[in-house]
């Protein structure tokens, strides 16, 4: 058994609960392994917004209106 985990509770629609231990069954991992992976890809996006949020917070911040009267004046809008 993994040591790096944590246990939680979650409730399916019986429906879906049914669907996902077929799946699970047909890719030979468990429902746990289906549901991290499914929640890992939701969380992706998240995680990449976050990096770059983290990477550019000493960068300054600009004017709305000084970026938008430079934008028309170089032409760009």
């Amino acid at each position: 058994m993994k040591t790096n985990i944590k246990r939680a509770t979650i409730y399916f629609d019986t429906e879906l609960h049914t669907v996902l231990k077929m799946k699970a069954a047909q890719m030979e991992k468990t429902v746990s392994e289906l549901v991290n992976i499914a929640i890992r890809q939701s969380l992706a996006e998240d995680w990449e917004d976050l990096a770059a949020f983290e990477e550019r917070k000493n960068e300054p911040n600009l004017d709305f209106e000084d970026v938008l009267n430079e934008l028309k004046k170089i032409g760009k809008i």
